[in-house]
């Protein structure tokens, strides 16, 4: 996918000026049609600023964010966080995971630990990072790591909000996971937000088809089935 220039700049404030929510709707076309599909969720949308931009330090003070490991799953499966955000990855469940992450993006491993436990990791690239754990096939998340902190991600309706946007001039960045980067970056677009003007242009993200996602553990193995049958 591209995300943005090579030399990348964003805004950590919005342009001078009162800021307000605002909103837009986004569609995802089936593959090869100009079909709707029925779920028009984790669309990502964001807007950087063409004006007041300054670059993006990975030392900027930043709130955590949270994304839990639950009943074997990630919790939310899609995260969106400003580049240079420390994401925590508590782990909810009574049983030991393994989060990993080799594929694209921030690339690390935070080791075994049980429930209770938690481990962070700081995404200093932008980008998404494929979240994996080690013990448990099933488990599968995205971290999207963005140069702005003005973003928002669809509904299953195509409905999406970004708060705290103030009148001004912006690009509009798009990213979906089963897109190809040519198609987002067609989608890229300048808009303006006026004091009275709340709603963005609609979107249409071309979606590609997809063999069913496999993957290896971390050591780049098939999953073991006899650890799979066991109950952790």
């Amino acid at each position: 996918m591209v995300l943005c220039a090579a030399s990348v700049r964003a805004a950590e404030k919005a342009p001078a000026g009162q800021a307000r929510g605002v909103s837009g709707e986004a569609a995802v076309l089936a593959p090869g049609t100009s079909i709707a599909v029925k779920d028009a969720s984790r669309v990502v949308v964001w807007l950087v600023p063409a004006e007041s931009v300054q670059a993006v330090s990975v030392s900027t003070s930043r709130p955590h964010y949270r994304l839990v490991q639950r009943n074997k799953r990630f919790e939310p499966g899609l995260l969106v966080v400003p580049v240079g955000s420390v994401v925590d990855f508590p782990n909810a469940d009574p049983w030991f995971h393994n989060v990993f992450s080799l594929y694209r993006g921030k690339r690390f491993d935070l080791g075994l630990y049980q429930a209770g436990a938690q481990r962070s990791v700081r995404f200093e690239r932008i980008g998404p990072s494929y979240l994996f754990c080690n013990i448990h096939p099933e488990m599968t998340g995205v971290v999207l790591a963005v140069d702005s902190a003005l973003f928002g991600v669809s509904d299953a309706s195509g409905h999406y909000s970004i708060a705290g946007v103030a009148p001004g001039n912006y690009t509009l960045h798009v990213w979906y996971e089963n897109a190809t980067p040519e198609s987002l970056q067609a989608l890229q677009r300048q808009v303006t937000i006026e004091s009275g003007s709340q709603t963005l242009p609609s979107i249409a993200v071309k979606a590609v088809k997809q063999a069913p996602a496999e993957h290896k553990n971390k050591y780049g193995q098939d999953y073991d089935p006899d650890t799979l049958r066991t109950d952790y």
